[in-house]
């Protein structure tokens, strides 16, 4: 039976070790025959940049085959259905398929379609497990361990997949979690929440920073995303000389999210995070079809 990463919870503790070990070895960057003969198809219904590119990358430092589909010139742009897609794709014996929707649960819907291994590379505002488990990565590579640290994640957390894939890791790991946004972004939750950035980041040893989901707002939330940023734009007057981190899954709204100024700070994590992207896709790679 095939084993699928839908959602984070589809990995135990001990999986996500063995995943990390995998990806220690990949950052290197050489070319390895672990997943020689197989063969990777990539399938994104909403854009992407770091995610298609570091799976691509990832399969093929890994001498894997890879094929994209293009969704804009596939079947489906005649009426063609999404199960229909994946069950014609899975005849022709690829051994993942990885996949992005716009709608919450279709990743964990079509592994009971297919044969082969379905990975989620985000659905909806639902998950986002890769997302959650480089940046775990990233965190684990410069403290250790999380037992004891505190992560403020600042933003549109109500409409962010990433959010919830980093909670449930973050916390299963041993952090404090606290979410800091306005109203309207914050959703019902058990976890601490504040509007006051300031108040959060003299609590936290990481902060990650998030996009604002324009795309998945019914309604304007701000007359601009400058007056969001006003309350939320993560600067260096707020973060000082503090010993802290600073990420964001990308794509970063530059001086909305967080300032020009601490995205150049040695603090600020943005690209280890994609570089550990494609070690930690090859180990998922590695470790579901390996």
């Amino acid at each position: 039976m095939s084993k699928h990463l839908t959602h984070t919870k589809d990995l135990s503790k001990e999986e996500i070790l063995r995943i990390f070990s995998y990806a220690k070895e990949y950052l290197d960057e050489k070319k390895r025959d672990d997943l020689k003969g197989k063969l990777i198809i990539n399938i994104f219904f909403e854009n992407s940049t770091r995610t298609r590119s570091s799976f691509e990358i990832a399969a093929l430092r890994l001498s894997a085959d890879v094929v994209n589909l293009d969704v804009a010139r596939s079947s489906t742009a005649k009426g063609e259905t999404l199960f229909d897609t994946a069950a014609n794709l899975d005849a022709m014996g690829p051994d993942a398929i990885v996949v992005r929707h716009n709608r919450a649960g279709v990743p964990k819907i079509l592994s009971k379609y297919v044969n082969c291994s379905i990975i989620n590379a985000g659905d909806g505002a639902h998950q986002h497990p890769t997302q959650g488990l480089l940046d775990l990565f990233t965190l684990l590579q410069k403290w250790g361990s999380l037992e004891g640290k505190t992560i403020a994640i600042v933003g549109d957390i109500r409409n962010s997949r990433v959010a919830n894939s980093d909670i449930e890791l973050f916390t299963r790991f041993g952090a404090k979690v606290i979410l800091v946004g306005p109203p309207q972004f914050l959703p019902k939750t058990h976890l601490p929440t504040t509007h006051n950035l300031k108040e959060a980041i003299d609590q936290a040893d990481a902060v990650i920073s998030l996009r604002t989901q324009t795309e998945r707002h019914a309604n304007a939330t701000f007359a601009s995303l400058n007056d969001y940023a006003t309350n939320f734009k993560i600067t260096k007057d707020l973060i000082k000389d503090k010993d802290i981190i600073i990420m964001h899954p990308g794509p970063v709204h530059r001086n909305i999210d967080i300032s020009d100024e601490v995205l150049e700070d040695e603090r600020c994590l943005v690209l280890t995070q994609v570089k550990n992207g494609v070690a930690v896709r090859a180990g998922i790679l590695k470790h579901l079809i390996g």
